[in-house]
């Protein structure tokens, strides 16, 4: 049985999972609920969408799932996402990701197809008349495909990267550095029991916020971003420096994973996903085998990465995810469409959501960072939004 096209919201989670999804979810079931609306979740993000065959009730099981107010009553408690997640992009699905019943659209098994139609089919079929998407910046290119291609779509921003341009905030990240500083503090009795030099790696393929911020929080020595290519003699002078200093003798450095050597590459592996993202990592690992070669001292290495995204949200995050899904209701029930909630100067607002074709946000070296000394370098934090950027 389709459900009512007008009345009928679909919902989805995109990209890498953060604290905060499940809280918006609720959200957004509980207020539509409240004004008459059905919604239905759409598991494992776009992929749900591709994966789906009207003619195959099995497949509506696997990929769509009634939400109302009693299903979603407890998933706030928790971390994650219900709905599960991908980085699907069904603009550029290759003949191995592709459902058995669509292979046979593709001519070559090397071949990537747009199954951009396919997907609008199976939101008509399911009588979805508006999509919530929420993700970051490449699970919401895909929305803005939709909205142009004539689909109402609101968009929700998250990634604990906080670099989707258009907002000051994206759900997850407040978690992500609240999680980072309190592992970084944890870390210093061993540090200092052992009289070591401790290496954090974070996440943060272009965007070095996460290191940076964690970094001028939790007072660590030394912080490497992505924006900024390192050299490692200099570093491990500083550091040497710096374990000499404290009376504790340990020293600590943050590191984005996708920092970079000067004269070096940014560490990948493995293939491109749908969005043409290698997989990120090994740079800490890298930085903390040269330090103990170039110095003598014992390391501790220590990569953060999923720990960041895991568990239950913190307020902030809860705060702004159950804000940003009662500001989807109502731009849906104003027929607003082709927005991306958003914060912005402390005050929540919704923008036009081609502001994501703008490319993910990078730390304002100048402002923020001290590329000499790789400090966190605040020059005055008056006039800037909460997170400095």
């Amino acid at each position: 049985m389709k459900a009512s096209p007008g009345n009928t919201i679909g919902i989805l989670t995109g990209g890498g999972d953060v604290p905060g999804l499940n809280p918006c979810i609720k959200q957004l079931v509980v207020s539509a609920h409240q004004f008459g609306m059905t919604v239905l979740g759409i598991r494992r993000g776009w992929d749900g969408l591709v994966a789906f065959s009207p003619d195959d009730p099995d497949s509506r099981v696997q990929n769509i799932i009634p939400l109302d107010p009693a299903c979603v009553r407890t998933i706030d408690r928790s971390g994650g996402t219900i709905l599960h997640t991908s980085r699907t992009n069904p603009a550029a699905v290759s003949h191995k990701d592709a459902p058995d019943f669509l292979k046979d659209r593709f001519a070559s098994k090397k071949e990537k197809r747009d199954l951009t139609g396919h997907v609008l089919g199976n939101l008509s079929n399911l009588g979805i008349g508006v999509l919530v998407a929420i993700g970051g910046d490449d699970t919401l290119s895909f929305a803005l495909r939709l909205h142009r291609e004539g689909f109402p779509v609101v968009a929700i921003p998250k990634t604990m990267d906080n670099d989707v341009t258009g907002t000051d905030y994206c759900i997850g990240f407040s978690t992500a550095i609240t999680r980072s500083v309190n592992f970084i503090h944890a870390l210093r009795t061993s540090s200092g029991s052992h009289e070591r030099i401790a290496v954090v790696e974070l996440f943060g393929r272009y965007c070095g916020e996460t290191s940076l911020v964690s970094a001028y929080l939790a007072g660590v020595e030394r912080c490497v971003i992505s924006e900024v290519p390192f050299n490692i003699d200099t570093l491990c002078t500083f550091l040497v420096a710096d374990r000499k200093n404290n009376p504790s003798r340990y020293a600590m450095m943050t590191i984005s994973e996708g920092a970079v050597m000067q004269g070096g590459e940014m560490s990948l592996s493995g293939e491109a996903d749908a969005f043409g993202h290698r997989k990120l990592g090994g740079i800490g690992a890298v930085t903390a085998e040269a330090i103990k070669k170039i110095t003598g001292i014992g390391i501790i290495f220590q990569p953060l990465l999923y720990l960041m995204r895991s568990g239950s949200p913190d307020s902030l995050d809860l705060m702004v995810a159950l804000n940003y899904a009662g500001m989807a209701v109502d731009l849906i029930r104003k027929k607003s469409f082709g927005k991306l909630v958003a914060l912005s100067g402390g005050r929540y607002t919704a923008v036009d959501i081609s502001v994501v074709t703008g490319g993910a946000k990078r730390v304002d070296v100048d402002e923020l960072y001290d590329a000499d000394t790789y400090r966190p370098r605040i020059r005055s934090a008056q006039g800037k939004p909460m997170f400095l950027y």
